[in-house]
């Protein structure tokens, strides 16, 4: 299991945080029970075979946690060295006649984050997260993040500890948009709901069980630079 630190001056809201997840990406809904396959789902073939892909936020990740909110400017999720995240799967695994593809990705990191009160912050991401692409219209993706694969940590004027996917693995919906001319493939996620639990005392947003999460992520092909990250039929 990989993790990442990142010690962040931020603020107590950042319960929200807690809901990358991602990632990064890009889970994303409800409980993140969603799922991007169905039994009459339709051929999904992702492209190249066997590339390894960066996802890079575009803009900014903002997480929404009761009446707290927190966004963060930077985050990650690269392949690396040993690893098999990251990767498109070997022909024939890139294709699927009746559902999704998946592939593993190495948890994203986060950093440069703010919210309203100033404390200290600590974000850890872990384990294999897992990002499905589903062919239709509009092509679907769903981001699994790992049992507690995402912890934030705030001390301070609030001291308190937000966990994703606390119970469990959590799934939850996003969009992926095939890039052409200069923009780069995409995964959109908007208003998902990534489930959280929340420990700590005064200012910390214990009542709090989920956090939307909403962020843009350019997915990009590190194997050949000039080639493109697609999904198609």
């Amino acid at each position: 299991m990989t993790s990442h630190s990142t010690p962040r001056r931020h603020r107590a809201l950042l319960a929200a945080g807690a809901g990358l997840a991602v990632t990064a990406a890009l889970s994303l809904s409800g409980t993140g029970t969603a799922s991007a396959g169905t039994a009459d789902a339709a051929s999904t073939t992702v492209q190249p075979a066997g590339h390894s892909f960066a996802a890079t936020l575009n803009g900014t990740a903002s997480f929404k946690a009761g009446s707290v909110s927190a966004s963060c400017e930077v985050s990650a999720s690269q392949p690396s060295a040993g690893s098999g995240n990251n990767k498109v799967p070997d022909a024939p695994g890139n294709a699927n006649a009746s559902g999704p593809v998946s592939s593993g990705i190495n948890a994203p990191t986060y950093s440069d984050c703010t919210s309203s009160l100033p404390v200290d912050v600590s974000v850890t991401t872990s384990g294999t997260w897992t990002v499905s692409m589903q062919n239709g219209s509009p092509i679907t993706a769903s981001l699994t993040i790992p049992t507690g694969g995402f912890v934030l940590k705030s001390s301070g004027l609030a001291n308190c500890t937000i966990t994703a996917a606390p119970d469990g693995p959590v799934t939850f919906p996003a969009t992926f948009t095939n890039g052409s001319g200069g923009t780069p493939s995409r995964i959109t996620v908007a208003d998902a709901e990534v489930a959280v639990k929340v420990t700590g005392g005064f200012g910390c947003p214990t009542a709090a069980t989920t956090s939307v999460f909403n962020a843009v992520y350019d997915v990009t092909d590190v194997t050949d630079p000039a080639a493109r990250i697609t999904v198609g039929s």
